[in-house]
């Protein structure tokens, strides 16, 4: 989902900063919330583990150009069913981050872009997972329909972001909108997959009673709401 170079330049550039600054904003409010809840501790070993899972998720995980962006398994819906919003939100900001500062550079100019396109779908996974998700369900008994609607939300936003990056640099040329069609198709096949690891990394949650009272991962996890 990185955005190339080139593709948004100039002046346009400027709104990346915006809405980064947006979504970045609503990342350091959900981090309070979770020290809020949980204490600054908790929040901090999460949003490192998040951190270098997601570093992991770009850098080490194969990741393959089509269309307009790269394909990646970035299991956002994951990070946030294991660790909480505020960490799964700080781990994608960081581990972005730390991917551009040490393996591409020439990615920095367009962290702004990027770092939205990960962050809102996010936001947007928060608030469907109160809707799909019963308060009296703990997230390691979420059943596969609602993994795949927290996957689709968080995929599907990712998608869009990158089509609109594409079109507001590029315009609607016929070439364009062909490349952000493929990128759109390519990442379907991430859409199916990532539930079955959700579901594939809750079932072994669910065998780790012991980890029942840690504070490593994100309460409601083994916990319903209720």
């Amino acid at each position: 989902m990185h955005i190339e170079p080139g593709v948004v330049e100039g002046a346009k550039i400027t709104l990346s900063f915006m809405t980064a600054a947006g979504a970045l904003g609503y990342t350091a409010k959900l981090a309070m919330s979770t020290i809020k809840h949980d204490g600054i501790t908790p929040m901090a070993m999460r949003g490192l583990i998040a951190t270098f899972l997601v570093f992991c998720f770009f850098q080490v995980l194969p990741h393959y150009p089509v269309g307009v962006s790269e394909v990646h398994l970035i299991l956002g819906s994951t990070l946030f069913l294991i660790f909480g919003a505020g960490p799964a939100a700080i781990g994608l900001s960081m581990g972005l981050l730390l991917q551009g500062l040490f393996f591409a550079p020439a990615d920095l100019p367009q962290y702004g872009m990027n770092v939205t396109t990960l962050l809102v779908p996010l936001l947007a996974v928060d608030a469907l997972a109160r809707r799909v998700i019963p308060r009296k369900t703990a997230y390691k008994d979420v059943k596969y329909a609602q993994a795949l609607a927290l996957s689709t939300a968080f995929q599907g936003g990712v998608v869009a972001w990158v089509a609109f990056w594409a079109v507001y640099g590029q315009g609607f040329g016929a070439e364009n909108l062909a490349q952000v069609f493929s990128f759109g198709a390519a990442y379907a096949l991430v859409i199916v997959v990532e539930p079955l690891i959700d579901l594939a990394i809750l079932a072994m949650a669910k065998s780790l009673h012991q980890l029942t009272d840690s504070k490593v991962f994100h309460s409601r996890l083994y916990r319903s709401a209720a």
